[in-house]
């Protein structure tokens, strides 16, 4: 993900030079780097702390994301997050607390369906009242096969919490209840069905299945009183294979999503160049942490989970993009 940002920040993204990248990896370090024309930083610490690096992105490990968010925001300085802001919904919160005390929000949580081009139409469709009051969303999200949720929770914690952000921000709406069972009783439970509680009363269906075969398909549909409105079929890209129902799929997110990260990017660098952030907050970063845990819990226990949260911050009042 962290090369795959590189290349966009250097190829479609106006206005922007990646000066310094960091990995463990050394090697695949400095071929990224010199792909960029950057350099290496010996550490994640000296690549924030760099007065050669105005803003930064950050596509690590999923662990490493609060401390390094929260290093970001002691520096002073714009960061873009991939999702999740953090593994558990108290290091989230610790990420909320560290802006909340700066007095200003520095960084972007990478939830770039919020910018894809279709699930924007479908928000405005919502927003228009078209539909009349929405009652269900029902949300398809599959993976040819995925060797970074390999557990029941790590697909909830890094796979569904695109869902579990997306339907709050399609309603404006909150998740206020959960409940997640798979058919799979003995190993990894893969496919995962969720049903969320909305706070304004709509229901809405979460398959997601990381292990689905034949390819990367995302699907979104929105049934209101008045009308139903879904997801238009993506554009066709040269790594599209044959769906089992003969609906083209991409190969893998990057393919399927990638004018939603390069708008992200866009839209990110834009804002970042001021010193702001005006995408996805890291108040709902926390709040699908807080959402995914409690899914979690009801997918071990077997049990309808509620969504409890602490109290929404005033620096956080205005809804994001």
């Amino acid at each position: 993900m962290g090369a795959d940002h590189v290349r966009t920040l250097t190829t479609a993204v106006p206005g922007v030079a990646v000066t310094e990248v960091y990995d463990r990896d050394t090697e695949r370090a400095t071929q990224v780097a010199q792909g960029a024309g950057g350099s290496v930083a010996t550490s994640a610490e000296d690549l924030i702390g760099s007065d050669q690096v105005d803003a930064v992105v950050i596509a690590s490990p999923d662990s490493t994301h609060a401390d390094l968010a929260v290093a970001c925001i002691a520096a002073g300085k714009p960061a873009l997050c991939e999702k999740p802001l953090a593994v558990t919904a108290q290091d989230a919160l610790r990420v909320v607390e560290a802006e909340v005390a700066l007095g200003r929000r520095l960084v972007q949580v990478g939830f770039m369906r919020r910018y894809d081009p279709g699930y924007a139409h479908l928000k405005a469709t919502v927003a228009s009242g078209a539909l009349g009051e929405v009652r269900v969303v029902h949300n398809v999200h599959r993976n040819a096969s995925s060797t970074t949720s390999a557990t029941g929770p790590g697909i909830v914690t890094g796979s569904m919490i695109h869902e579990l952000d997306t339907v709050a921000w399609l309603l404006d709406d909150e998740v206020v209840g959960i409940r997640i069972e798979s058919p799979v009783r003995d190993g990894l439970p893969d496919p995962q069905l969720a049903t969320l509680e909305m706070a304004g009363g709509a229901l809405a269906t979460v398959e997601v299945f990381v292990n689905a075969g034949y390819g990367y398909d995302v699907r979104c549909e929105v049934v209101g009183t008045a009308g139903t409105a879904a997801l238009a079929p993506a554009p066709s890209v040269s790594t599209r294979i044959a769906g089992v129902d003969g609906v083209a799929v991409a190969s893998d997110f990057v393919a399927h999503f990638a004018d939603a990260y390069r708008i992200e990017l866009t839209a990110w660098a834009r804002a970042a160049s001021a010193g702001a952030v005006d995408g996805p907050t890291t108040w709902d970063g926390y709040r699908a942490n807080v959402v995914a845990e409690a899914g979690v819990a009801a997918l071990v226990g077997g049990a309808r989970q509620p969504v409890l949260s602490a109290s929404r911050p005033a620096l956080y009042a205005v809804g994001a993009r």
